[in-house]
Formats: structure tokens, C-alpha cells, sequence
């Protein structure tokens, strides 16, 4: 029995590593079409679609299957709490993305699994090690070599990513919360449930009529990419802990470099590649010191 469980462990954390690395192919795309709506519409009107989609979609993918059980939690005040910080991550990273490579976004926002291994500890009980606690100093350097504060390269909607990116640890940590009391497809649902709510207030004064069928589709298709996105990241959080499973975020970097010179023929400048890499290999050391097989108890201590 002791054996079968050893065994099935691994495979759940992989099984959690593969559902964060089709959420990590996702989301590239979505910042993409962000950065292009952003040239038409606001910030706002913008946040509203991928919200207001995204929930429209989650409901038709599962209502079908789940009825009324989709939208009943064991956890209401968390899932509120957790849609709203959501929603304070998109207004920070769609505000940012209009005037960043996208590239110089994804690595900005590659800090969310140390802003996460910061704080798992106090509101998970997953106590950060003196291995996690370089790599995040280590992390923070990467990020300082990327937005360069105090040149002339420095940008202020860099801050704006970096607001993001704390907010999204504080929402994976709030999925990992709810993930033992709820269905990834309910989670998946009050993801957008605050964003849509409060937005469908804002959008009214803020609202650009939309131009063309090709506009509306690209803003429906926000909700559908970004929905599937966090549905596999909510996936991923059942199967393994929260600071294992998040620095396979990083898988966004090839996507945004991808995407971004489609959109506008660029390439991460050097600083912006050293950085980044810096805060890769932070984030995969992380993984690495978690994974690693531990030294096997000796025959004395096993009795």
C-alpha cells in the first residue's frame, strides 16, 4: 500500500506540472490580442469582455454537466476574495501590457512564483526554505536587470506588471486554499464571477462602440483563452503544492517572444534576456531542490 501511494505521488505532480504548461501556452496568445484591442478600446472595456466571457463560456463548458452544483462552494467568502484579487491582476497587467514588449511583461510577471514561495508559508503552512528565500533575492536582481530603474529605459507600466504579479501569487495561493473544498470547475467559474460584477459597472462610462465583428470576436475569444488558461491552472493545484507547480509559468516566455514579433516584429533586447534568465533559473532551481529525490532512511529508522 505504502509503495502504490510513493508511486501514484510523482505522477500526480506531473500530471500538475502538464496542466501548467498548457495554461502557460494560453496565456501568451490572450496578452497578444490584449495588446491589440488596446490600440481601439480601454483598459477597462477590455477587462470587462475577458471577464464577462470568460464567465459566459465556464458556464455553458459546465453548467450542462454540473447544473446549480457549479456555482455552489463550501468556500464563498474565499472564492469572492480570490475572484477579486484576480480582478485587481487584470486591470495591473492589461494597464501594463499596452506600452511593454511582451516579452519584458511575461518576464516581470515570471516573479509571481517567488511572491508565491513568500507567501505559502504564512497562508498555506508551506514553509519557505533558505534555498526558496535566495532564489527569491536572486529573482528580484533578474527583475531589477529587466525594467532598469532610474535609466532611461525604465518604463512606469513596469510597475504595473509587478502589481500584477502580486496579485496573481495571491491568487494561486487562494486557489491552492479552496482547491481541497471545491471542483476546479467551480473555481474556475468565480474566477471571473467579481471581475464580471464589478466591471459591468465600469464598462458603461468607459464604453467604445465596438468596430468591426472581427473586435467582437477577439474580445469573446479573451474569455475562452483566458478561461481554459486558469481552469488547467486551477487543474494544476489539485495535483501538486503551489510553489512546485508555479514556476512552470515560465513556459510564457517562448510564447510572448513568439507572439510579440508577430504583432510588432520585435525581440527582447539583452538586458531583458539576462534578466529573464536570471529569474528562470531562480524559479527552476526552486523546482529542482523540491523534486529532488531525498536520501532513503536507513534500515534502523524505517522500523
Amino acid at each position: 500500500m505504502t509503495t502504490a501511494v510513493a508511486a501514484a505521488a510523482p505522477n500526480r505532480t506531473l500530471i500538475g506540472i502538464s496542466c501548467m504548461l498548457v495554461a502557460s501556452s494560453l496565456f501568451p496568445v490572450m496578452n497578444g490580442l490584449v495588446q491589440i484591442l488596446s490600440e481601439h478600446y480601454s483598459t477597462e472595456q477590455i477587462v470587462w469582455a475577458r471577464a464577462a466571457s470568460h464567465l459566459v463560456f465556464m458556464l455553458a463548458l459546465f453548467a450542462p454537466r454540473f447544473g446549480v452544483a457549479l456555482v455552489r462552494t463550501n468556500t464563498l467568502k474565499w472564492q469572492i476574495i480570490r475572484s477579486g484579487v484576480h480582478l485587481l491582476s487584470m486591470l495591473c497587467f492589461f494597464s501594463g501590457v499596452k506600452y511593454l514588449p511582451l516579452a519584458k511583461a511575461a518576464s516581470i510577471s515570471f516573479t509571481t512564483p517567488f511572491f508565491v514561495a513568500l507567501l505559502a508559508w504564512p497562508m498555506l503552512g508551506e514553509r519557505i526554505t533558505p534555498n526558496r528565500l535566495m532564489a527569491v533575492i536572486v529573482a528580484f536582481f533578474g527583475v531589477l536587470v529587466v525594467i532598469r530603474p532610474g535609466t532611461e529605459v525604465f518604463q512606469w507600466a513596469s510597475l504595473f506588471m509587478l502589481g500584477s504579479a502580486i496579485c496573481y501569487a495571491l491568487y494561486q495561493i487562494l486557489t491552492r486554499r479552496v482547491a481541497g473544498y471545491d471542483t476546479a470547475e467551480t473555481s474556475a467559474v468565480y474566477s471571473a464571477l467579481v471581475g464580471t460584477v464589478v466591471m459591468s459597472m465600469v464598462a458603461p462610462f468607459v464604453w467604445t462602440p465596438i468596430a468591426a465583428w472581427t473586435d467582437a470576436a477577439l474580445l469573446f475569444s479573451l474569455g475562452i483563452i483566458g478561461g481554459l488558461g486558469h481552469y488547467f491552472v486551477a487543474r494544476a493545484m489539485i495535483y501538486a503544492q503551489a510553489n512546485i507547480i508555479a514556476p512552470f509559468g515560465y513556459w510564457q516566455l517562448v510564447g510572448s517572444v513568439l507572439v510579440g514579433y508577430l504583432i510588432s516584429g520585435y525581440l527582447p533586447d539583452s538586458f531583458t534576456w539576462i534578466g529573464a534568465g536570471i529569474i528562470v533559473c531562480a524559479g527552476l532551481h526552486i523546482a529542482w531542490m523540491e523534486t529532488r529525490p531525498r536520501p532513503a532512511a536507513s534500515a534502523g529508522q524505517q522500523l
